[in-house]
């Protein structure tokens, strides 16, 4: 397993930081490289909610299915999606910090496929500076708001 853990203070209300990051068409105006979203269910927030996200990395157009398995309002939401033979776990966690919000979010990759075992340590540099760009995005785009 392989876990990359990235903490940010954001000068935004925790309401506001948790509403971007727990519901996609929040993140997905707030982070420029995502493309598209699409729902792939009924429900658009909270447990259960499954989307398909499209985002440039590298240059290239990934796409991924996506489910949220965990929702606690204002505190926390988890995102799931099983790719590329490894399961890839995201956590957002929120809490107020001075007059603003810290914001950590915690990705564990879990490779089930001799490949991705491999690959995810050699890529493991490349995930956090993708990480770290997201969450700055957040950061601007909350702050802005």
């Amino acid at each position: 397993m392989s876990r990359t853990e990235i903490t940010t203070q954001i000068d935004a209300p925790l309401s506001l930081v948790f509403d971007t990051v727990a519901h996609i068409e929040n993140f997905s105006k707030a982070v420029p490289h995502i493309v598209s979203t699409e729902f792939l269910s009924d429900k658009q927030s909270g447990v259960g909610t499954r989307f398909r996200e499209v985002r440039t990395m590298g240059g290239r157009e990934a796409s991924n299915d996506l489910e949220v398995t965990e929702f606690e309002e204002n505190d926390h939401v988890r995102i799931v999606t099983d790719s590329h033979g490894a399961v890839w776990d995201t956590l957002f966690t929120v809490r107020e910090s001075g007059e603003g919000t810290e914001l950590v979010m915690t990705m564990d990759a879990r490779p089930y496929k001799l490949l991705p075992r491999l690959m995810i340590p050699l890529t493991k540099g490349m995930v956090r500076k993708a990480i770290v760009s997201d969450m700055q995005a957040v950061k601007q785009y909350c702050e802005s708001a």
